[in-house]
């Protein structure tokens, strides 16, 4: 299946060919522009009969795809685990929109909040939406394979750092990704604290889950715990700002 993007070309019966310039892949929703009009048209690709311009149909599930990329990233990150890059971990966090969830892929110690920061290792559900890969030379759709060879293609000395031995961690990721997958992911949500039956903080609840899809019932599995290393990081966080990078490459004030 050949990939859809703004700038492929593609024919229509009623109106010949033409370029897409914006698709939605959420929705299934793609604008294009046909001949020398100025104004594009909107189609949807599975009730439009849009075509290649070879005329390979493009066929578009009617089911909503993964508005997030967490869930296949999980999938990845248990796969390199296997292979023995063991220091490889995924930081997950909500925008303060609750819209969407940011993702951030880091290799060597583990500190969850002072995090290595290599540029294409970080992205958000917010772009994944409109344009469905990672960033590191992937294609739309790619399986957990082809992720993996994209990413060590991309970066092999990033992937390098993340060799090694860190046998909690894996553990812990290989029960989570068992319990979650494929339909949810996992949330470092840490505010506000929550309070027991007494009026105590609950310093470590259970993590939050998210279904990575439309449509998908809230989770209803085995609580979630926090990852090892993670202990006194719920204090830390309210008694002094945290830095965390933010898209642009630079920390920012949590």
């Amino acid at each position: 299946m050949k990939p859809v993007a703004p700038g492929t070309v593609i024919f229509h019966r009623h109106r010949g060919y033409g370029v897409i310039t914006h698709v939605n892949l959420l929705t299934g929703w793609i604008s294009a522009r046909f001949g020398n009009e100025a104004r594009t048209l909107d189609l949807n690709l599975s009730t439009d009969e849009v075509q290649h311009a070879d005329g390979e149909a493009i066929l578009f599930r009617r089911s909503p795809p993964d508005r997030m990329p967490q869930a296949r990233l999980m999938a990845m990150v248990r796969e390199l685990h296997k292979a023995g890059y063991e220091k490889l971990y995924l930081y997950s966090w909500p925008k303060p929109s609750g819209l969407h969830w940011r993702w951030h892929l880091f290799t060597g110690q583990r500190d969850w909040m002072q995090r290595s920061w290599r540029e294409g290792w970080y992205g958000s559900g917010a772009d994944y939406n409109n344009n469905p890969v990672m960033g590191w030379g992937d294609t739309p759709g790619a399986s957990t394979d082809e992720l993996v060879h994209a990413l060590a293609k991309f970066d092999p000395e990033g992937l390098a750092r993340a060799l090694g031995r860190d046998d909690d961690h894996t553990a812990w990721f290989a029960g989570v990704c068992d319990a979650l997958l494929p339909g949810y992911m996992y949330s470092f949500d840490m505010a506000p604290m929550q309070k027991n039956a007494d009026g105590g903080l609950i310093e470590m609840p259970p993590v939050p889950v998210v279904p990575v899809r439309a449509g998908l019932p809230a989770y209803a599995g085995p609580d979630i715990g926090w990852p090892p290393g993670w202990a006194g990081l719920w204090t830390r966080r309210h008694e002094m700002p945290m830095r965390k990078p933010n898209f642009t490459g630079e920390p920012e004030l949590r």
